[in-house]
C-alpha cells in the first residue's frame, strides 16, 4: 500500500527542532511528518543514513499514516529517563524532565577523549544517576557500539557496581556481544546485555537468539519498517523486549507506544519519553512522561507548529529530494 510520490509529498512537513542539550552529537533535530487517511506518521532517519536503510523508516511513516496502528493490549506504557553524556553535576537537571520515571537510560563511551577519561566520566554520571533513582531505580547503560571487547570488559566490571539492569550495544558486532556476555558470566559480573545497534532487519533477532548474544532486544519502530514488522521480530526473538524510540517527535512516539502496547508481555520500562529532550515538538499535546508513564493513542501534529517550526526552503528540498529516492527503494521492493 505505497501511496503515490505525489500523495507523499504532498502529505509532508519538514521541521527543525531545537534540542534541550547537544545529544547524538547534534543540536536540532529533522524530521518529516506525514498527514494521511489514517492519521499522521512520521520521517526521520538520521541524515547519515542512506536510502536504504531510510526507506524502512518512510514505510513506517507509511504505516502509521495510510494504514493505522493495531489495537492495545494496554492504556499506557511505563518510560525510561535518558540521560545523555552530561557532567554528572548534570545529572539532576536532566531526570528532572522525567517525572516519575523510575528507570534511567545513560549514555555512555560518548566519543571523542581516550577510553580512561570517558569510563571516569561514564562512571561519575552512572553514580550521580544512582544517587538521584536511589536504591530501588532502575538503571541502564547504553553504549551504541563504543567500546571493543576488552573496554567493554573494563567498563561494565567497573559499571556493574553501581548496579545495572542491563547495558545496550556494548560493542558493534554480536559476535563481540556474544564474547562479552560469556566473559562477564565467567567473572561473575551480573550485567545482561541488550542488543539495539545489531537488531535492524527481521533475520537480526534470530542471530541474537542463536548467537546468545543478548538477555534483551531493544526494537525500534522506524529501523523495522513499521509497528507490524516489529512485533513480527518481537515475537521471533524469544528475549524481553524493550521499545525505544530514535529522538523522534510526539508523533514518531505514538507509533512506539502502538508498538509497545500491542506486545503481549512488557516487562522493562520503554525508551519513548525522548520528547523531553526536545525544546520544542510537533504536537500542542507532547508526549511526555507522567508519573513515569505515556498514554497509548494517536498524536496529531499541530499546523501553527509546523509553520513555527518549518525547515529552511533549501533543507525541506533536500529532504523532499530525501522521500523521492526512499520511495522509489520501496516502489522497487527493496526496501521495508
Amino acid at each position: 500500500m505505497l501511496p503515490p510520490l505525489t500523495d507523499l509529498l504532498e502529505a509532508a512537513s519538514v521541521v527543525r527542532l531545537p534540542l534541550r542539550r547537544r545529544f547524538r552529537g547534534i543540536t536540532e533535530r529533522e524530521a518529516v511528518v506525514l498527514e494521511g487517511p489514517a492519521g499522521w506518521g512520521e520521517f526521520a532517519p538520521f541524515l547519515e543514513y542512506g536510502p536504504a536503510e531510510s526507506a524502512r523508516w518512510l514505510a513506517a511513516g507509511v504505516e502509521a499514516a495510510w494504514r493505522g496502528l493495531p489495537a492495545p493490549r494496554r492504556t499506557r506504557v511505563e518510560v525510561n529517563a535518558t540521560v545523555p553524556a552530561v557532567p554528572a553535576d548534570d545529572v539532576p537537571a536532566v531526570l528532572a524532565a522525567f517525572p516519575g520515571c523510575r528507570t534511567a537510560k545513560v549514555k555512555v563511551a560518548e566519543a571523542g577523549a581516550p577510553f580512561g577519561t570517558r569510563l571516569a566520566e561514564d562512571l561519575a554520571r552512572v553514580r550521580a544517576v544512582r544517587e538521584v533513582l536511589g536504591p530501588a531505580g532502575r538503571v541502564r547503560v547504553d553504549a551504541n557500539a563504543g567500546w571493543s571487547v576488552p573496554q567493554a570488559l573494563e567498563a561494565l566490571t567497573a559499571l556493574g557496581e553501581v548496579g545495572l539492569e542491563y547495558a545496550e550495544q556494548p560493542c558493534a558486532t554480536l559476535e563481540e556481544m556474544a564474547e562479552v556476555r560469556r566473559r562477564l558470566a565467567a567473572a561473575g559480573t551480573p550485567v545482561p546485555l541488550a542488543a539495539d545497534e545489531s537488531v535492524r532487519k527481521a533475520e537480526d533477532p534470530l542471530r541474537v537468539a542463536g548467537l546468545e548474544a543478548a538477555d534483551v532486544v531493544v526494537v525500534k519502530v522506524a529501523p523495522l519498517s513499521g509497528v507490524a514488522r516489529a512485533l513480527e521480530v518481537a515475537a521471533a526473538c524469544g528475549l524481553p523486549v524493550v521499545v525505544s524510540s530514535a529522538l523522534d517527535t510526539s508523533v514518531g512516539l505514538a507509533a512506539g507506544t502502538a508498538l509497545a502496547a500491542a506486545l503481549p508481555q512488557l516487562p522493562h520500562a520503554c525508551g519513548l519519553g525522548t520528547a523531553a529532550l526536545l525544546a520544542a515538538d510537533v504536537s500542542a499535546r507532547p508526549l511526555l512522561p507522567v508519573d513515569g508513564a505515556l498514554p497509548v493513542g494517536p498524536a496529531r501534529a499541530d499546523r501553527e507548529l509546523l509553520e513555527r517550526h518549518r525547515a529552511d526552503p533549501g533543507r525541506e528540498a533536500w529532504w523532499r529530494r530525501r522521500i523521492a529516492d526512499c520511495h522509489a527503494v520501496l516502489a522497487a521492493g527493496a526496501g521495508g
